[in-house]
């Protein structure tokens, strides 16, 4: 299927941050001590997600010449404040968390703005609306289990 340049540039936008997505969670995986498992388990499930959400960007944009496949500035800025706490004690679940939502923040963010600036075909819309409602339940969980570190 063909899209105008308009989309594909709002396309590989949402590549991009799934693959900063990606990343990140693969980081904060590798940065997790075992206490925090669980996060192990949850994030592998999102970057995976995030893995499967790429891909079906990347068939709906077509070409390989015009698919996104690297990571954006701020995603590495992002990674690399993620290793700059973690030498600074940031490791605790909590730090884990708040750091794992702002990521989310950001991709929750990016699903929004690309489908309210009206440059998505219509057959598309489906395609990213179902990948927003699944990146925001993933925020909602991450909140809500940061919000039960805090307490």
């Amino acid at each position: 299927m063909a899209t105008t340049t308009n989309a594909t540039g709002v396309l590989n936008d949402l590549i991009e941050i799934n693959n900063d997505r990606v990343a990140g969670f693969e980081k904060a995986i590798a940065d997790i001590n075992d206490e925090n498992i669980d996060l192990k388990e949850l994030f592998q499930e999102y970057a995976e997600q995030s893995r499967k959400n790429g891909q079906e960007l990347a068939a709906i944009v077509g070409s390989a010449e015009e698919v996104e496949t690297g990571n954006s500035v701020s995603g590495t800025l992002h990674r690399a404040w993620i290793d700059v706490k973690s030498l600074f004690g940031g490791s605790d679940r909590a730090s884990i968390l708040s750091e794992a939502e702002r990521g989310e923040d950001a991709i929750k963010k990016a699903y929004k703005d690309a489908l309210s600036e009206g440059e998505l075909p219509s057959d598309v819309i489906a395609t990213v609306s179902s990948q927003a409602q699944g990146i925001n339940a993933a925020h909602d969980r991450i909140k809500a289990l940061r919000d039960a570190a805090k307490a």
